[in-house]
């Protein structure tokens, strides 16, 4: 019964699906991030647009052409506009808030607008967690902050941080990069910054960027090094401000380039003016007036009388051709500022007329949504009147049914719980059995190994012996049976499972300089003991694991590394065991040492490990190995 209330609710409303950009729609979004307008083009030659596409194909002709529209986009846009109040799909309320956006900030020359539209566009991107979108919308609003004259860093930097967090390829850095040292080239005071991505710039020149971008990078690396040159007197940059200026001027004239070009030729009318060139200097600012922003004239001629009057008269100390061209400025900017009034009051107008059909439109909605309301209360009303009876018939025996369910679930987690009780109680057993296993093996390989390798030196010098009479016999022999006997009593320690012996009644350094005497005396192998420091004894089960290592090292160089001499260095000092392990044996390469696991040297090194010291090996083939190892004592 609930469902059908639920099924009736949503067929009498219309709910609002979250629109997601296909593959295709998401390569157009990039394409206008990376101002690819060729790539653009070639995806939606040859096809039927839907609304997504024609409102992608606007907001890049608004790119392309810096805001100059022709009459075929002007008639477009018109439309476009003046149905802007209509409510559209997700994706092309976003596209549409940008088209706005643009069309105020290079159309209109208005940053207010603009930014209402480009906030409104980053906001629902953010809803739609669409990356892309959110790119696009956050690059809008630094735009128009580049176009600001003189700012400080904390007007911009969240955008930009934003644009940094949104960086997900090689290409979005390079355009981070570029946006960041055009609005450090606005920032007041300079920033030290804007040079050093300067230089970063300069090495991007030859990525994969589009035409558009590698005309922004021109521009902006002359600029860089127009500023430098001017700050430190610098004819180099200058020099180098010039050659980037000349490459723009150079370009294809296309409508993007238009506005790049105008800004070049004034630039380098100001640097042939530096030069003292004024006939090259006044030719340029004439070549500056053919590529004029059409869209908005009376701008473009203000910037060019302004650029005139401080960058070409001036340093040409000509005053009264910058008196006059300064005095045009200021009637070209009354001309603006009138302009600038009229279209704001148009404007105003406009979105009057727009909201007051928005208030007509939202008062027939609030109506019709009273009607409905009305209905569906009714509706409701209706059935819940009839699904209440039921419902309190259908409680009572829901109530038994759930008391007959619990008590059944309270057996059954009873049951459960003696069942993971039992199988804790065996694998505790188990895991104790293994532990108990392994300290057996551990015992067995490292106290009873060392003793039997030196029983096995002895036993071959019998086997010598008994040939070329070198050594006492009966002498070789009393040695061997007592190394015999110390087996016997190791193997009777491990299975009354005790740590005892000499470690535990004199102590770490005196074991080891038993064990050393022992096998020395087999005539195989000198081993020599140096102590430092080892005055007072350490914890017991830290000798007992350090004998144990020491003690597996020496076996390692008894079977493996046929070493006439070994050396074994020990000192405790700054709450530190210092041992150092040397042979004069054949050596090894380390780098081909076995990684699997088992009871030789990564054993060794797991143990250290385990007392939190560091293992370090030093082997050269023929010439020994060192074996250094640090163990921190309290």
């Amino acid at each position: 019964m609930i469902k059908l209330i639920a099924l009736i609710i949503i067929s009498l409303n219309t709910f609002k699906l979250v629109a997601q950009p296909n593959k295709n729609d998401s390569k157009l979004i990039i394409d206008l991030i990376n101002l690819d307008f060729k790539s653009i083009e070639l995806n939606l030659n040859n096809k039927s647009y839907n609304s997504f596409d024609r409102h992608i194909l606007l907001l890049k002709n608004l790119l392309k052409n810096n805001g100059q529209l022709n009459s075929k986009d002007s008639i477009s846009y018109t439309n476009f506009y003046k149905s802007n109040f209509k409510k559209k799909d997700d994706l092309v309320e976003i596209l549409n808030n940008l088209i706005n956006g643009y069309y105020f900030l290079l159309n209109k020359k208005n940053g207010k607008r603009a930014f209402i539209h480009f906030n409104r566009a980053y906001n629902s991107a953010k809803n739609l967690k669409n990356n892309e979108l959110q790119k696009l919308s956050i690059i809008s609003i630094l735009n128009i902050y580049i176009k600001q004259p003189i700012q400080t860093i904390k007007t911009y930097k969240p955008y930009l941080s934003e644009l940094n967090n949104l960086k997900v390829s090689s290409n979005d850095s390079i355009i981070f990069d570029i946006y960041k040292s055009k609005l450090l080239s606005t920032t007041f005071p300079l920033d030290k910054d804007y040079f050093v991505y300067a230089d970063k710039l300069k090495k991007i020149r030859n990525t994969g960027l589009s035409l558009a971008y590698q005309t922004i990078l021109l521009d902006q690396l002359g600029a860089v090094y127009r500023i430098k040159g001017n700050i430190i007197n610098s004819k180099k940059h200058l020099d180098t401000a010039y050659f980037y200026f000349k490459k723009i001027v150079s370009l294809d004239n296309n409508t993007f380039n238009r506005n790049y070009k105008f800004n070049a030729y004034l630039e380098i009318a100001h640097l042939e003016a530096l030069k003292g060139n004024s006939s090259i200097s006044k030719q340029k600012l004439k070549n500056a007036l053919k590529y004029i922003n059409k869209s908005d004239t009376l701008h473009s001629l203000f910037n060019f009388e302004r650029w005139k009057t401080y960058y070409v008269h001036k340093i040409l100390n000509e005053n009264d051709s910058a008196f006059y061209s300064l005095d045009k400025a200021f009637v070209l900017s009354a001309q603006m500022n009138l302009h600038k009034n009229t279209r704001e009051i148009a404007e105003l107008n406009v979105e009057l007329n727009t909201a007051e059909k928005e208030k007509q439109i939202l008062l027939e909605q609030q109506k019709n949504k009273q009607q409905k309301n009305l209905i569906i209360g009714s509706i409701l009303f209706i059935i819940l009147g009839g699904t209440i009876a039921t419902l309190a018939l259908q409680n009572s025996k829901r109530k038994r049914e759930l008391a007959e369910q619990q008590k059944e679930i309270e057996t059954q987690k009873n049951l459960t719980l003696l069942k993971e009780q039992e199988i804790t109680t065996i694998n505790a057993m188990v895991e104790g059995q293994e532990k108990e296993r392994k300290r057996v093996a551990e015992d067995l390989h490292d106290n009873l190994g060392s003793v039997l390798a030196t029983l096995k030196l002895h036993f071959e010098n019998l086997k010598i012996n008994r040939e070329k009479k070198k050594i006492n016999q009966e002498e070789l022999f009393n040695k061997t049976e007592s190394l015999i006997d110390e087996a016997y009593l190791k193997v009777r320690r491990i299975a009354h499972a005790k740590n005892a012996g000499v470690i535990a009644n004199q102590g770490l350094l005196i074991a080891i300089q038993m064990m050393a005497e022992k096998i020395s005396s087999a005539d195989k192998i000198k081993i020599d003991v140096i102590d430092f420091g080892l005055d007072k004894r350490l914890e017991n089960n830290l000798e007992i694991s350090v004998f144990r290592i020491i003690q597996e090292l020496v076996t390692n160089i008894i079977k493996h590394a046929a070493a006439k001499n070994a050396t074994i260095n020990i000192a405790a000092y700054k709450k530190n065991l210092n041992i150092i392990i040397e042979d004069n044996g054949k050596g090894f390469d380390v780098s081909k040492l076995n990684n699997k696991h088992g009871m030789g040297i990564n054993s060794i090194k797991t143990r250290v490990e385990h007392l939190k010291g560091t293992f370090n090996i030093d082997s050269t083939i023929g010439k020994g190995s060192s074996i250094i190892i640090d163990i921190p004592i309290s």
